[in-house]
């Protein structure tokens, strides 16, 4: 009986602390989604050929792993079968964040845009609790005024007003 309460206690505080972690970070990406609204990440393979440009790899690179509450979620789920929707919310997670990661990258080298963007992922552990790996890259375009900028420590400071 009290390996039961045991088991039920620490099951309670898995989904209790997880789910304000998650509440947390979510709430965190949507706060730096409105931040990088102003730089666009576009999936087309073709640059704008207005403006002359100076190109650059960006990248965001994000590792979630599940808890242990979603693990048992989902291995109840394979059982009846079903949408394993604590998994989904996971790597809606880590998409999201991964793309915030590359643009923060490209704003930091002083790109006007992101294009060509591509996504990945990939299981790096695997067991009860495993996790995955949520990788976004593109090329960024950085104006090449901006690009030709010598040494400028702080790239915000090189930008246009």
């Amino acid at each position: 009986m009290t390996n039961l309460l045991v088991f039920l206690g620490l099951l309670f505080c898995g989904w209790f602390f997880g789910r304000r972690a998650e509440k947390r970070h979510y709430k965190s990406i949507i706060d730096r989604e409105l931040e990088f609204n102003a730089l666009p990440a576009i999936a087309s393979r073709f640059p704008p050929a207005d403006s002359a440009y100076e190109q650059q790899l960006v990248a965001g690179s994000t590792v979630v792993s599940s808890d242990y509450f979603k693990s048992l979620t989902a291995a109840m789920i394979n059982i009846f079968g079903g949408d394993v929707k604590p998994f989904e919310a996971l790597i809606d997670r880590a998409r999201r964040e991964s793309i915030l990661r590359m643009k923060a990258e490209a704003r930091n080298a002083g790109a006007d845009m992101v294009f060509n963007i591509k996504m990945e992922t990939s299981q790096i552990a695997a067991g009860r609790t495993g996790a995955i790996e949520v990788l976004a890259y593109g090329t960024a375009l950085i104006p090449a005024n901006v690009a030709a900028a010598p040494n400028v420590t702080d790239m915000n400071a090189a930008l246009p007003v």
